[in-house]
């Protein structure tokens, strides 16, 4: 490795990605220094995944309360009382203790940590502040952040990033997108006792998920009392004291105590100077990288959020070790992008894993599907009008199953272990010789005969 500069490898950005690429790297022997403007762990760590999924055990707690009578507790659900401030409180004691294990394991690794803005100065070149370091590798890891639409009134709008540290929890709130974000939000306030509106421009929420998924989802949203309004879009907010008032293309307004966008996100590049040493970017705004996330300029690579995969924390901690390994280890490995498990937290829970039903009828499959709706175990004493769904799409052809797709309690926890299985290449076959767990909603995944398509 060359001597001639201040670093092997300069990551700019501590997020998931960049953080494992840089204690791989320097578990390789690598010169490694991070560089981070905000805080260690990036978007998951501190304004996405992690604390959401606090949040939603936050909002799960009124159902369980709720539950309990079916269950011979008396529970006096006149004077249970939530406090918005402690749960954020806790939530940010938390995140402190994981912003500190990330600063010692980057420490303990040997890496450098260097704390502000960076910019490229050239090619082999950050600077940050009035520092200037050299290195023979740079690598772009700075995420994304979210996007609100150019509105009159867009400055009253809230992102995620802000709902995370919000000082008081409303009465009413609008939700504004219909991705995953949204729809996490919009059972995180509904759960939390807040009335929530759900705005979404197109026919059905969650596009890119199964069509059966998201119209299950949309019943068990509304019984949870969201409202859904698909179809139409904000074109202005009125602040109006402690109040906006939500203006829609349909000519409908709305009186709120709150407005959120989850939109979209965007490439975080701004100020680093990349277009002007030759980096270049896709339509969408993202760092354009070939399969070893090799950029137009040889020495500067990218992963994550910043270069416009799925925006997961696992595929950006897979892609810091692939990266780590061509830079600094045998020059080889590859990124496998199939059969990606990923869940949405909403209420109930989605997990899904490899091909939705339309996607693998459009790749040409002959299909058998296979799907079972079902109230979970849980709910047949408490009386809670909450149903699970579960799917298995199966090429015909082959046996081999395609796609599990899931709604309901833990579903994540139940796709996570059917994720192995697909990318294994399981057969329908071997799924109905797996002996079940009983009783679960799981084994009902191993007990499907017959199919219903």
């Amino acid at each position: 490795m060359s001597e001639n500069h201040d670093f092997d490898l300069i990551i700019i950005g501590a997020g998931s990605g960049g953080v494992r690429l840089a204690r791989m790297s320097a578990q390789r022997g690598a010169r490694v220094a991070v560089v981070e403007s905000r805080y260690l762990g990036g978007t998951c760590v501190n304004v996405g995944c992690v604390p959401k999924k606090l949040f939603v055990y936050g909002a799960h707690v009124q159902d369980e309360l709720e539950d309990a009578a079916g269950y011979g507790w008396d529970v006096p659900l006149d004077s249970t009382r939530f406090d918005w401030p402690t749960l954020v409180a806790n939530k940010n004691a938390e995140i402190e203790r994981l912003n500190g294990i990330y600063g010692r394991m980057l420490n303990n690794a040997g890496v450098t940590i260097i704390e502000g803005t960076a910019s490229l100065k050239n090619a082999n070149t950050v600077v940050v502040g009035d520092q200037s370091y050299s290195a023979r590798h740079i690598t772009v890891a700075t995420g994304s952040w979210p996007v609100v639409p150019d509105i009159p009134g867009k400055e009253s709008v809230l992102t995620s990033n802000e709902m995370f540290y919000l000082p008081q929890l409303p009465k009413q709130a609008v939700v504004w997108g219909g991705g995953y974000i949204a729809v996490e939000f919009a059972g995180i306030l509904a759960g939390l006792g807040v009335e929530v509106t759900l705005l979404y421009r197109g026919e059905l929420f969650l596009r890119g998920f199964d069509t059966d998924v998201r119209e299950f989802i949309d019943q068990e949203m509304r019984k949870k009392g969201v409202t859904l309004k698909y179809g139409v879009t904000i074109e202005s907010v009125e602040s109006e004291g402690a109040h906006y008032r939500v203006h829609l293309n349909n000519g409908e307004t709305l009186t709120t105590g709150l407005v959120m966008a989850a939109t979209g996100r965007r490439a975080l590049v701004d100020g680093l100077g990349l277009a002007e040493l030759g980096v270049e970017f896709t339509d969408s705004g993202h760092v354009a990288v070939d399969d070893h996330f090799q950029t137009a300029v040889p020495s500067i690579t990218a992963l994550g959020d910043v270069i416009g995969t799925p925006q997961l924390t696992p595929v950006a901690l897979a892609q810091g070790m692939v990266l780590s390994r061509r830079l600094f280890g045998d020059g080889q490995g590859d990124m496998d992008y199939s059969a990606i498990p990923t869940a949405v937290f909403c209420q109930p829970s989605i997990g899904t894993v490899g091909l939705t039903e339309d996607e693998a009828r459009e790749a040409g499959y002959t299909l058998r599907i296979y799907r079972s709706e079902f109230r979970p175990m849980k709910y047949t004493l408490s009386g809670r009008d909450e149903r699970s769904l579960m799917k298995l799409v199966v090429d015909d052809g082959t046996d081999r199953v395609l796609g599990a797709h899931m709604v309901g309690p833990e579903a994540g926890e139940i796709t996570q272990g059917l994720a192995v299985a697909i990318k294994a290449g399981a057969t329908k076959a071997q799924f109905d010789a797996t002996l079940g767990i009983h009783p679960t909603s799981a084994e009902e995944f191993v007990t499907m005969r017959e199919p219903v398509a």
